[in-house]
């Protein structure tokens, strides 16, 4: 059963502002419509930040409606200013056509683009339009319809103009015009009525909201309600004030050559109590029910991270599949209970990437091996021989999750693929020991 997409996406956190909400609502109830987010190829993948708007597309087709993506194939030659506080650097066509490339691979996880789907998502470049006018076209025909004294009224330009150190360009400064043409183009050619994306792209948004209208009316147009209309996401934030999507080791990606199934299963994992109940609606599809009920569970024994836990699970079985999530999640579960001897090679590498770890020459492992006793004094888990016999004769010292005896040695049959061996004492202190 289609459901209601406003009221869906106000409960999801996913509503901030709309050119015409109660036009809209009767909009989407008069028959399926199409509705489009485009996406800037500054890389060959998005970036979790994207998802947001991705998300906007699967609502809409769980609604019933058509989703439409389109790569900024021509407006990615010139780059938004939106949230820039200077100029981009200039891409040439062939990067912006590998990244645009390199993008497709992420929309076909989250939507579903069968033609045998009535209401299957459809994909675009605005280059197959844009590369086609010419600048006198684009002065004339597109130019005309935007004032200058209103450009420059928004905050990024306002920012930019202010600021001398910054400035911007007319290339920059043109951007507005562009994205505002595509939804017109996008309006008359394939009947796109709905263009959306997140808060800061309210005032592109309303500027191709407005190029529909100018055009109808030159067209001689009695009436100009209810043409098109905008919607937009708030921005993620984090409740910390921290940036939502990046981490130590940088951004958060959609692609798993750039952000592993398992790195982008922990990020959810990691999710602090403050933001999982809105990351629970906002990133995954269960439904209102179920949220509440996972919520109320998790509110009775935080401990447990029952609403992390689901995160994690939903989110990357969403955009990686349940194969690669069920991976991560034994491979977080091996690395708590501190037995990891089953994982694959590379999994195991990653899983043990931040871990404190030393190398050795595998030659010492030939005979009897390494006492265990001499070795924890070695990697730093115990400060003496004294210490280190306490610890194994407590039975706290484990290889590859494995409890060692306080007379065992390590020897090469203890070597996980032929080269690691991973000693940890308690549940906590762990050293990875490479041999070669």
């Amino acid at each position: 059963m289609p459901t209601d997409l406003i009221a869906e996406l106000k409960w999801r956190g996913l509503f901030h502002q709309c050119t015409d909400e109660a036009g809209l609502h009767a909009h989407l109830a008069s028959g399926m419509r199409r509705g489009y987010v485009g996406y800037d190829p500054t890389a060959d993948s998005l970036t979790i930040g994207n998802l947001v708007t991705i998300m906007l597309l699967r609502h809409l087709q769980n609604a019933g409606h058509q989703p439409v993506v389109v790569s900024g194939g021509g407006t990615g030659l010139i780059g938004d200013p939106s949230g820039k506080s200077a100029e981009r650097t200039l891409m040439t066509e062939e990067i912006v056509r590998a990244n645009v490339e390199g993008q497709r691979r992420i929309y076909g996880r989250l939507l579903d683009f069968s033609p045998s789907t009535k209401n299957h998502a459809l994909i675009t470049n605005n280059m197959d339009w844009l590369g086609k006018i010419s600048f006198l076209e684009a002065l004339r025909d597109i130019g005309k319809h935007f004032s200058v004294n209103e450009m420059i009224k928004r905050d990024s330009v306002r920012d930019r103009l202010n600021n001398r150190e910054q400035g911007i360009s007319y290339t920059e400064f043109s951007y507005i015009l562009l994205q505002a043409y595509d939804f017109a183009h996008l309006h008359k050619d394939m009947n796109v009525t709905l263009q959306m994306g997140g808060s800061d792209q309210w005032g592109n948004i309303v500027g191709g909201v407005d190029l529909i209208r100018r055009y109808a009316l030159a067209a001689g147009a009695e009436s100009t309600e209810h043409l098109s209309f905008g919607l937009t996401a708030p921005l993620v934030t984090k409740a910390d004030g921290t940036k939502f999507g990046k981490t130590e080791s940088g951004a958060i990606w959609l692609t798993a050559d750039r952000t592993s199934p398992y790195a982008y299963y922990q990020f959810w994992l990691n999710c602090a109590d403050a933001d999982v109940s809105r990351f629970l609606r906002i990133f995954t599809l269960l439904p209102r029910e179920q949220i509440e009920s996972i919520e109320a569970e998790h509110t009775k024994d935080p401990g447990q991270r029952v609403a992390q836990r689901t995160l994690a699970r939903e989110a990357t079985m969403l955009l990686h599949g349940k194969s690669e999530m069920d991976n991560a999640e034994s491979a977080a579960k091996a690395l708590f209970s501190g037995d990891v001897a089953s994982l694959p090679e590379k999994l195991l590498e990653e899983v043990l990437a931040s871990a404190p770890s030393s190398m050795h020459n595998k030659t010492l492992l030939s005979g009897e091996g390494v006492p265990f006793l001499d070795l924890l004094v070695e990697i730093g888990l115990a400060s003496s021989k004294r210490e280190s016999r306490e610890f194994l004769t407590n039975g706290a010292v484990s290889v590859n999750g494995r409890k060692v005896a306080a007379d065992e040695r390590l020897n090469a049959s203890h070597l996980l693929h032929g080269k690691i061996a991973v000693i940890q004492r308690g549940k906590k202190a762990r050293h990875v020991t490479r041999w070669a």
